[in-house]
């Protein structure tokens, strides 16, 4: 039943260390089906380099495991509250990729310094505050989502596709599992810009406005004109 979502995670997922975004099993993607009221999502702690198809996790937006054999991500709590948050979210990625990791654990957000960054992300990527001793010992995956949550209340959640959870590392999502490994990917480059943005000048200052806009307004929107009909 759920073969087709299975195999569009699988090659989501596979796609991680092929674009150097995790090392060893330091992340996970996820892809919701919201027609029928799963998602699916990397099994824990299995290794790319032998995960198959029926080793894929669905679970349905109750937290239950509904197929598969296997045990879901340690993450898939947190998975599970954005999506139930917000209905825009198709698709979301996990890593612990070195540089987003390192604004994380710095406890910055990611400054937007250029219109590489503006092409995807309208503004600062935000950090997450740092949980709470209780919210660590207590549900600390939930709570991980949670905080992220409160982030974007009454905010577009997709003009901004991604987090840094302070000493934790990003998230990152999209229409699909592919946008957001896109936008994860997209976001560990611009991370690197960054700090080397930071280290030429520890003065730098953000792109102006009208540079911001131009760039993601010619890629998003309804005037949007990059790329093909």
């Amino acid at each position: 039943m759920y073969d087709e979502l299975k195999e569009k995670v699988l090659e989501e997922n596979l796609m991680l260390p092929r674009l150097g975004l995790v090392t060893f099993t330091w992340g996970n993607v996820s892809e919701i089906d919201r027609r029928n009221g799963v998602f699916a999502i990397k099994p824990s702690g299995v290794e790319y380099d032998t995960m198959k198809k029926d080793d894929i996790v669905i679970i349905d937006l109750e937290g239950n495991k509904v197929d598969g054999k296997l045990r879901p991500s340690s993450d898939m709590l947190t998975h599970l509250e954005l999506y139930r948050a917000f209905e825009e979210i198709g698709g979301i990625v996990h890593t612990h990729s070195p540089y987003a990791t390192s604004w994380a654990q710095s406890e910055r957000e990611l400054p937007c310094y250029g219109t590489t960054h503006a092409d995807t992300f309208y503004g600062s990527v935000p950090l997450a505050r740092l949980l709470t001793e209780e919210e660590i010992e207590d549900g600390y995956e939930k709570n991980t989502g949670k905080v992220i949550v409160e982030v974007f209340e009454g905010k577009d959640v997709m003009a901004v596709p991604a987090v840094l959870c302070s000493h934790h590392g990003p998230f990152s999502w999209g229409k699909d599992g592919f946008d957001a490994v896109h936008n994860a990917k997209v976001l560990e480059e611009c991370a690197k810009m960054a700090l080397y943005t930071i280290i030429l000048d520890n003065k730098a200052k953000e792109a102006p406005d009208r540079i911001k806009d131009k760039h993601y307004f010619r890629k998003h929107g309804k005037d949007a004109y990059y790329g093909q009909n």
